[in-house]
C-alpha cells in the first residue's frame, strides 16, 4: 500500500517513512503543503498522514482543497495542535483520524491499516480469500493454515489484490499502489513477483484479464 506523508519537520518526516516502510507500506514524502496538496492531487495514495501547521499551505487548507475535488483517500491528521476546536477543523474539513504529538509509532502504522481497511470495505484485521488468509497487521499469510514465505514486494502486491477481490485491476493501478512514483514502469519485475505469488497460493487465484489487468478470484474464506 502507498502513503504520502505530509510533515515538515525533516527528522520526524523521516522517521514516519522508516517505520513505515518497515511495515510494509510504499512512502512518499511532502515537506511542505503546497507540494504534498500537489502530490495528493496527481498521484493514487491508500492513505496520507498529514500534519497540520505546514509552511506555504496549511494542512486544513490541503484537506478541504482535495475534498473539493472529490480525493477520497483517508486521511490521519498527526500534529502538535490538540485542542478540540482544531480538532474540529480538521475534522470538518474531511479527517478520517487525529492523532497528537508526541504519539506511539506503533499506533500510526495501526491506524493507518485499519483506515486502508475500512476505505476498501473491510472491518477485520485478516483478510480472507478462499484457503489464503492474510493479516494486515501481523503481515502473516497462509494458505490452508500453513504459513507462506513471501517477499516484501511480494507481499504488497497480495495485499493489495485482497484488498479489493473481484475487481479488476489494471497493470498500472498495481504499479501505482506498491510502487513510489519513481518506479520504472516499463520493467517487467511486476510480471516477474505475479508469477511466484501465483506458484505459492495457486495460479488459478489472480486471473490475468485480456487486455484489461489482473483480478483476484472472489472466494468465501474456508
Amino acid at each position: 500500500m502507498r502513503v504520502l506523508v505530509i510533515e515538515d519537520e525533516p527528522t520526524l518526516a523521516f522517521r514516519l517513512q522508516q517505520v513505515l516502510e518497515a511495515a510494509g507500506f510504499v512512502v512518499d514524502v511532502a515537506y511542505d503543503g503546497e507540494e504534498g496538496c500537489h502530490l495528493g492531487d496527481t498521484e493514487p495514495y491508500d492513505a496520507v498522514v498529514l500534519d497540520l501547521g505546514l509552511p506555504r499551505i496549511d494542512g486544513v487548507t490541503v484537506l478541504q482543497r482535495w475534498r473539493e475535488a472529490g480525493r477520497a483517500m483517508p486521511v490521519m491528521i498527526l500534529t502538535a495542535r490538540g485542542r478540540w476546536s482544531e480538532k474540529m477543523a480538521g475534522f470538518n474539513a474531511g479527517a478520517d483520524d487525529y492523532m497528537t504529538k508526541p504519539f506511539e509509532m506503533e499506533e500510526v502504522v495501526y491506524r493507518l491499516r485499519a483506515l486502508i481497511r475500512r476505505a476498501a470495505g473491510h472491518s477485520q484485521p485478516e483478510l480472507v480469500c478462499g484457503a489464503v488468509r492474510l493479516d494486515t497487521n501481523s503481515g502473516r499469510v497462509t494458505l490452508d493454515g500453513v504459513p507462506i514465505q513471501m517477499t516484501a514486494q511480494e507481499f504488497r502486491i497480495l495485499s493489495y489484490f485482497m484488498h479489493h477481490p473481484g475487481r479488476i485491476v489494471s497493470r498500472t493501478e498495481l504499479m501505482e499502489h506498491v510502487y513510489d512514483r519513481h518506479f520504472d514502469s516499463d520493467s517487467n519485475v511486476l510480471e516477474v513477483l505475479l508469477g511466484r505469488i501465483r506458484k505459492k497460493v495457486g495460479a488459478e487465484l489472480i486471473q490475468t484479464v485480456r487486455g484489461q489487468g489482473y483480478r483476484m478470484v472472489e472466494q468465501r474464506g474456508q
